[in-house]
């Protein structure tokens, strides 16, 4: 276990204070689709079985980013430094007013009530976490079991992997009897070619589940050339659009985007988050389909009702 006792772990980098203004605007009713809540840890105490300290990063800060950024809404995911205790990202949710929703860790011996206030809250998924350095991993049993429990309540599952373990993950990820949705894409190797084999079992992956959603997220996790130099150059992570837009145009009404504040784990540099939002229109240069990407497919996913009231 690579943690301090006191404070965030050597060497990690704090969150970008002050994010530059986008010069993407963002569509009316933009959500972000995955984001985080940290702490703060004399509140909401971080788990002793952690693998890595944050930096505190509270509601108050991320509803800030929201504004600034200009997105109207939030989807918030359980950080595994918290455990299965989901008490900070509960307390986003219920002061969001509507304006967010989460994805949990929860264990296979939850209960109903557990289950049911999480819900009211707005959890609206549980996330499997297969990223070694991060977790110990959990039995495929208690994994199948925690499915059980979520799917009477229509939550999805969110599942995070490297490429590496693709190959190892596919049944599982395709046995899932729920909505999946995986994270950052599954973290392919950039420096390959999007057109590669690697790649492609990751496509083919998608192809196979009408109901597998991707987020296109994490440049700055993927990207080995990095963000842009300072010198005004706005088009960060160049290396990383291929893949991102080979998701998108593939699989347009499958695709989730989200700024993954407040970046933990980051050691060579920290983003700042009004690039990240002028990332988007590289990997979805269409008016359309930057739509569905920011507005219709999360509203889809984790609104639902507000979007067939709309209909309605």
């Amino acid at each position: 276990m690579t943690v301090t006792i006191f404070g965030k772990t050597p060497g990690w980098l704090d969150w970008y204070a002050d994010p530059t203004q986008p010069a993407f605007q963002l569509p009316a009713g933009a959500v972000d689709a995955h984001c985080h809540v940290f702490g703060p840890g004399r509140v909401f105490p971080y788990a002793p079985e952690r693998k890595y300290t944050p930096c505190d990063a509270s509601k108050d800060q991320l509803f800030a980013l929201r504004d600034h950024l200009g997105f109207a809404r939030n989807v918030v995911v359980q950080a595994t430094c918290h455990g299965a205790d989901n008490g900070a990202m509960v307390d986003a949710l219920r002061s969001s007013g509507g304006l967010a929703r989460g994805v949990a860790t929860v264990r296979p011996d939850i209960t109903d009530d557990q289950l049911s206030d999480l819900h009211e809250a707005g959890v609206r998924g549980v996330r499997f976490n297969f990223v070694r350095r991060l977790v110990d991993a959990a039995p495929r049993d208690d994994l199948e079991r925690v499915v059980e429990r979520i799917a009477p309540l229509g939550w999805h599952v969110v599942i995070y992997f490297e490429a590496a373990d693709l190959a190892d993950l596919s049944d599982f990820i395709l046995s899932i009897p729920v909505t999946v949705v995986v994270d950052h894409m599954g973290r392919p190797d950039v420096t390959k070619s999007a057109d590669g084999s690697e790649f492609a079992q990751f496509l083919k992956l998608m192809r196979a589940r009408p109901d597998l959603w991707c987020k296109v997220t994490c440049p700055e996790r993927l990207s080995a050339s990095g963000p842009p130099a300072l010198d005004g150059e706005r088009q960060p992570y160049r290396d990383v659009v291929p893949f991102a837009r080979r998701v998108v145009e593939e699989f347009p009404d499958r695709v989730l985007w989200g700024t993954d504040w407040p970046h933990p784990n980051l050691t060579d540099h920290m983003p700042d988050d009004g690039l990240l939002v002028d990332f988007i229109p590289h990997i979805a240069p269409a008016t359309d389909l930057q739509q569905r990407l920011l507005v219709d497919n999360p509203m889809r996913l984790y609104w639902p009702d507000a979007v067939s009231g709309a209909a309605g």
